[in-house]
């Protein structure tokens, strides 16, 4: 194990633009857009980075729209986006009373998971941008980073302290964009001989709004890296075969999910749980059901997506949500394994990752569908889901000439610990990058926490800059099956970078059938 000298990180944080005595914000409070005039105001963080919240970029997708992709959305009507907004419909699981749950675990847990109280609606097609002003922003040469969230593909949104862009907007010289888009029935409806996956259509629209007015927010539109968490990171992998002749982006981050990740319901099941909602709201017998189906009450459609029970799959922690991105071979394809060794992706750069606890957030759903894990399925979750579909996707990459690197994180701090030994869970790696754990458990972080996020948030702006070779420029290998070139992160807690051989983790990968390529029972 290699130990990458701390003195270097601190020079790394020297490299940030340091915050300005006196910022120019006042020419960015309002900006113009395809979305209309778009007013800003100053984050509570900083007086030198302005947010916009709730940016609408597609038409709102109800009645002859629901279910159907986005449309673009035009304005000159002035928009003052002071708030973030409406959540896409969704269904949030009901609070797990876990042994030994931590004080801040469940308010953790409903950031993260949707569980707020956040306001909901259909119109919900919204963006959120973060700027700093700086000397960039004049030239709109600042790099952009846009993020979709997990969840399954079935809850998640914007409007949550976890993904509030303020913090790592303040700390380097980056552009932060956080996206809504439909989940569950209303994104992936399943409906036999629709069109697919509408939420992952909105994510391509979202970006060709950022592609086009972001250079108004300082953003270089030549300079966007895509990312996500869980499904949010099997979305932009995803992305890279769907749009191989047109990516538009130039970089792709993918912490704890990619193409291989997960399992996908099969069709029959797709179509059985699409008649389920129908008959639930009355359409069965209509004359023409996706009619029927669009003039329904959408909280009906909500309650009769979230009475249908989930698949199982090969892990008891990892069952199928009923509504789910569906093989259309345009977003998604049936056959990622001949895709990815013919090389038909998009050489754009990536980051994988996944932490080394994965596990420590899915035993707490399973709880409460009163699963208790043995050790066994454990390991075979996080290899299934995780270690090896990470590994088999960065190997990949690199046969195929594209710069990739692969990280695993390791730290386990009081304020973000959900349970006594919920270690580097699900999801925990983001508050270092969004920078927000205290706003999200109203626990500060400690002063090696604090270290690892600046470690960390550098590395990532370092990549989003230059995807190419950022990363190296710090210092991190690229993935190479034979040297130590997995990056571990905050390894015994502390504010750290080692490098290890891959194998340490992924050895038993040979003998093991990925999530993704497991069947639904």
């Amino acid at each position: 194990m290699y130990l990458v000298n701390l003195t270097t990180f601190a020079l790394w944080a020297g490299l940030v633009v340091a915050s300005p005595l006196r910022c120019n914000t006042a020419k960015y409070t309002t900006v113009d857009t395809s979305s209309g005039p778009i007013t800003g105001h100053l984050a509570n963080n900083s007086a030198c980075v302005v947010e916009y919240l709730g940016i609408p970029y597609a038409k709102p997708p109800v009645g002859d729209l629901r279910f159907a992709p986005p449309q673009r959305f035009v304005s000159t009507k002035p928009y003052e986006a002071k708030n973030f907004g409406y959540d896409c419909p969704l269904s949030p699981s009901k609070a797990v009373a876990y042994p030994g749950k931590t004080d801040q675990a469940q308010s953790i847990i409903s950031y993260f998971a949707s569980a707020a109280g956040t306001t909901q609606s259909e119109d919900c097609l919204t963006l959120n941008i973060w700027s700093k002003a700086t000397s960039n922003s004049a030239k709109a040469n600042k790099p952009v980073l846009i993020f979709f969230y997990g969840g399954r593909f079935a809850i998640g949104n914007t409007n949550s302290p976890f993904y509030s862009g303020k913090y790592f907007a303040d700390a380097e010289d980056v552009v932060v964009v956080t996206v809504n888009y439909r989940i569950n029935i209303f994104g992936f409806p399943g409906a036999p001989g629709e069109t697919a996956n509408a939420g992952l259509r909105d994510q391509r629209a979202a970006v060709e709004w950022v592609r086009d007015n972001i250079w108004r927010f300082g953003g270089n539109p030549g300079k966007i890296t895509i990312s996500g968490q869980s499904s949010g990171g099997v979305a932009v992998d995803y992305w890279a075969y769907a749009y191989k002749k047109d990516p538009i982006v130039n970089g792709i981050i993918a912490p704890s999910g990619d193409a291989f990740s997960f399992p996908v319901n099969t069709a029959a099941v797709q179509e059985k749980n699409w008649n389920s909602a129908v008959s639930a709201v009355n359409c069965t017998a209509a004359s023409d059901v996706m009619a029927c189906m669009r003039k329904a009450n959408w909280e009906d459609i909500k309650t009769a997506a979230a009475a249908i029970k989930p698949a199982s799959s090969s892990s008891v922690l990892r069952s199928i949500p009923p509504f789910y991105p569906k093989p259309d071979n345009e977003t998604v394809f049936s056959d990622y394994v001949s895709l990815t060794k013919a090389g038909k992706f998009a050489k754009i750069p990536i980051l994988f990752g996944h932490n080394h606890n994965e596990d420590g957030y899915y035993r707490i759903p399973a709880y409460g569908n009163r699963v208790v894990p043995t050790d066994d399925q454990v390991k075979s979750f996080l290899l299934e889901s995780f270690t090896c579909p990470v590994s088999y996707q960065v190997n990949a990459r690199r046969q195929h000439d594209v710069p990739a690197w692969a990280y695993r994180y390791m730290a386990d701090w009081d304020n973000t610990r959900l349970f006594p030994t919920s270690g580097a869970y699900h999801g925990v790696d983001l508050h270092m990058i969004f920078g927000a754990s205290e706003d999200v458990s109203g626990i500060a972080p400690s002063a090696g926490q604090k270290k690892l996020t600046k470690i960390m948030q550098h590395a990532w702006y370092s990549f989003v800059d230059n995807p190419t070779s950022g990363l190296s420029d710090l210092g991190w290998p690229q993935f190479n099956t034979r040297q130590k070139s997995l990056v571990l992160l905050g390894n015994n807690t502390q504010p750290r970078v080692d490098f290890v051989k891959p194998s340490v983790y992924d050895a038993p990968c040979s003998t093991v059938t990925m999530g993704a390529l497991g069947t639904s029972t």
